[in-house]
């Protein structure tokens, strides 16, 4: 039954919002000049991919991307360990320019907590491991990262679905970090479970790595075998046999002693489940080929994508959440790697709705959405549809979108298509009542408005499904007023500079400054209230501090936003925690209107887009 639902002819695409094409920082003070590059459309683009990695691995088994079934050579995953925890991530901020301390605001990350204990969490892996398997190649291995908490119940599932006669090895990454007193012997090891697709064809490169001894500066004497190869003889229980080397070092076994890393390492990001590049080039290096495609569906902080970059390897990686999203593509940006496309599918709201209890349907979800906003359900005689509803003694419309879907155009023309027919028509106005946003959300209601101002978007509170979930119930939660819906984030940009170069027919420069931002009320954001009075206060000095990321496509052709120029808050140029708000980009001249879009990021994953035509 699981295969059939899994594996039935799909539907999912992935929905293509940017190609990034990184462009290396430049040590100028106030702007950054980046001129643009041709990309070749037939080239392999890698791919970072925002979403429910069981709905992205559906999509790229589906019918319009049929070519990734049986093309992986290797995926790794680092799933959650069902360590009963939430993570969070700090950011700092600057409220106003004139301060040196910084604030800092910590946001949520992910949760590690499951609805039924280690049986939902084990619910949650076994359908996604199935769909690893079908984008397995034929040589390909999958690598399963675990700790203490679940590893056992893992290594079932991974018998069942991968076969017990495939199973390599279970490697023993230890390593060793700061401890602190405990009643029992401190856990300084993590399993990683590797099976290969077939035993026969798999690919397997071997390891060599330095002896313990040679790292801390102990040199072992060798002797030369018949066949000319080093060797050394090694005692064991009576017994002696050969450990043998050459320049690499010895053949790796099944124990990595591999460092931790720590807070202060170089590689380090904001991330706290990162785990060391060291690690994943050596599973890298041993299971797959250059210009193999490499899979990482729980990416975090991206360290697969960024070694298999350096590597020469293709890669995909993906993750449902914002904060994971961001620093991985940062982090790409600043390693220089290659034009990669950034994707999106699903969102982390699926996720909390499936893992909680309480609200079985979106329909129950829908309506318990209408009244926190104070609007009436109809009956099912005046409509089937229970994700619609009307405000008490008036003639507005309200619908409330799934947690499912991202809401776009084809939500908001459906939501006036509704006013105009439902009961009759005569509606005064449609309120659409979203969980997440399609990139270019803010261009749509533009557009729509410009014919029609009967239609308002807000914003479901992110944190809502938590509040469901954790605290009493809805008729408490109706009576606390704590549920505010507010109007979506957006930036403003000043009007663009085009300015000839001098003794240069072919190319000019533009000039692009950011203005303002305008992000939800801190009462819409899962923060704590300490933090909202910090935020409240970035908000009214310095609005442009909470960006984070800012992109530009300087030649937008409506569809495919390609970013030739990125800045970012931790850029190596940026040591005032914020982004730079102007940049000068040389572009190929051109006679007719130049269609520029500008992207922005805010600290909290909110994408806001702006064009403006030159």
């Amino acid at each position: 039954q699981i295969k059939e639902r899994l594996l039935s002819p799909h539907r999912l695409i992935l929905q293509t919002c940017e190609l990034v094409i990184p462009q290396k920082a430049t040590k100028i003070s106030e702007t950054f000049t980046s001129k643009a590059e041709d990309i070749d459309p037939d080239a392999w683009k890698n791919q970072l991919i925002y979403g429910d990695n069981l709905l992205v691995m559906q999509a790229l088994l589906g019918d319009k991307l049929q070519r990734y079934a049986g093309k992986i050579d290797l995926i790794y995953i680092d799933p959650p360990f069902d360590s009963k925890a939430d993570y969070r991530t700090k950011i700092k901020l600057l409220s106003s320019e004139l301060e040196q301390k910084p604030s800092v605001i910590e946001q949520f990350a992910y949760s590690d907590t499951w609805q039924d204990g280690t049986v939902s969490y084990l619910k949650m892996l076994y359908p996604r491991l199935y769909l690893m398997r079908e984008l397995l190649s034929e040589k390909g291995s999958i690598y399963v990262h675990v700790d203490w908490h679940a590893g056992h119940y893992v290594k079932i599932l991974l018998d069942e679905i991968f076969g017990k006669e495939n199973f390599q090895n279970e490697i023993i990454w230890h390593y060793r970090r700061w401890s602190a007193p405990s009643k029992y012997f401190q856990r300084l090891h993590d399993s990683l479970f590797w099976y290969a697709k077939t035993e026969k064809e798999k690919i397997f490169n071997e390891v060599y790595v330095k002896p313990a001894n040679e790292e801390k500066g102990v040199k072992e004497k060798y002797q030369k075998d018949v066949d000319g190869r080093l060797y050394r003889w090694q005692s064991l229980r009576g017994e002696r046999y050969k450990i043998y080397r050459d320049e690499r070092g010895v053949l790796a076994g099944d124990v990595w002693d591999i460092s931790y890393l720590h807070p202060s390492a170089k590689e380090r990001l904001s991330y706290g489940t990162q785990k060391p590049e060291s690690l994943l080039e050596r599973i890298i290096k041993a299971s797959s080929n250059e210009n193999s495609i490499i899979a990482d569906f729980f990416g975090g902080s991206g360290t697969t994508a960024s070694v298999a970059e350096k590597l020469k390897r293709r890669w995909i990686t993906t993750d449902i959440g914002k904060p994971a999203i961001m620093i991985m593509r940062k982090r790409l940006v600043d390693n220089d790697s290659k034009a990669f496309y950034y994707q999106a599918v699903g969102d982390y709201q699926k996720e909390v709705f499936s893992t909680q209890k309480e609200i079985k349907k979106i329909g129950d979800l829908a309506q318990i959405v209408l009244g926190l906003y104070g609007a009436m359900p109809f009956s099912a005689e005046e409509s089937e549809l229970r994700n619609i509803g009307r405000m008490h003694g008036g003639r507005t419309l309200v619908y409330v979108d799934s947690p499912n879907k991202l809401t776009g155009l084809p939500t908001l023309k459906k939501a006036i298509e509704l006013r105009q027919s439902l009961l009759g028509g005569g509606w005064n106005k449609v309120v659409v009542l979203g969980w997440n946003f399609s990139f270019d959300i803010a261009d749509a209601i533009r557009e729509i408005h410009k014919t029609d101002k009967n239609l308002e978007v807000l914003v479901i509170p992110p944190d809502l499904m938590d509040k469901l979930r954790s605290k009493s119930t809805y008729e408490k939660l109706a009576k606390s007023g704590d549920v505010r819906f507010s109007s979506l984030q957006y930036l403003t940009v000043k009007p663009v500079i085009k300015e000839k170069i001098k003794d240069d027919k072919e190319n000019e420069l533009l000039t692009i400054t950011l203005d303002n931002y305008i992000l939800l009320s801190p009462d819409a954001l899962p923060i704590d209230d300490k933090n909202k009075k910090l935020l409240d206060n970035i908000i009214k000095t310095n609005p442009l501090a909470l960006i984070e990321y800012w992109s530009i496509d300087p030649d937008f052709d409506g569809e495919l936003f390609c970013s030739k120029w990125q800045d970012y808050r931790d850029n190596i140029n940026n040591t005032n925690l914020q982004v730079k708000i102007t940049a000068v980009l040389e572009v190929p001249a051109k006679k007719d209107t130049r269609k520029i879009c500008v992207k922005a990021v805010d600290i909290f994953g909110f994408e806001s887009v702006v064009i403006q035509e030159v």
